[in-house]
């Protein structure tokens, strides 16, 4: 087993750099244009929907 070394946080900190991914604006438009369908689909159409199943018994 090899040996581990003693060392301090604040040593061990120099060479841990994070990054994150950059989502790219298309992207950002893609989930812009499927939030704007979906709000668009449910008012349109689910909830008159609905509201007939629920007035009529099957």
């Amino acid at each position: 087993m090899a040996p581990v070394d003693k060392t301090t946080a604040e040593h061990e900190h120099r060479f841990h750099h994070y990054t994150g991914n950059v989502i790219p604006w298309y992207v950002r438009l893609i989930w812009v244009l499927f939030w704007v369908f979906a709000i668009y689909y449910t008012v349109r159409y689910l909830l008159p929907m609905i509201q007939a199943e629920l007035v009529t018994a099957p």
